[in-house]
């Protein structure tokens, strides 16, 4: 069973910066991720990430969990789409609507929500070292 809980942040100034410089590397890892996932046809978790797991962690220093949940969210909005086209909610096949929705990548929003734990929040309590939020340089 899953727990989804909304919880209300009161970060400190730096806090916030460190949250937010994370979900902006998360969602534009997540956006580069679909691009791939589109040329490659590679739709689905394991095959996607092995495309781009070591890319995302290296050109945005994101952690390793952060990184498996760009690519989970890429592969379930790949899963969301077609779901949609085949159900017909962007018109039937050849239409111009059917079309552009299936001949793009998927782009993500750079305030687009993204899932974490408290284990790889910036500032978290957790004994762990955070490694979700992109490295400093040097």
């Amino acid at each position: 069973m899953k727990l989804v809980v909304r919880v209300k942040l009161l970060p400190t100034p730096v806090q916030a910066a460190a949250l937010e410089a994370t979900l902006h590397a998360c969602n534009e890892a997540a956006t580069w991720a679909a691009q791939v996932a589109f040329e490659e046809n590679a739709l689905r978790p394991l095959a996607l990430r092995k495309h781009t797991y070591a890319e995302i962690r290296v050109r945005w220093g994101l952690g390793a969990q952060a990184a498996q949940h760009a690519i989970k969210k890429t592969c379930d909005a790949y899963t969301t789409l077609k779901a949609n086209l085949r159900a017909g909610r962007y018109g039937r096949p050849g239409t111009k609507r059917h079309a552009r929705a299936s001949g793009k990548p998927v782009v993500f929003r750079p305030r687009a929500a993204q899932p974490t734990t408290t284990g790889c929040c910036p500032g978290s309590t957790s004994s762990k070292r955070c490694r979700s939020g992109p490295r400093p340089a040097g």
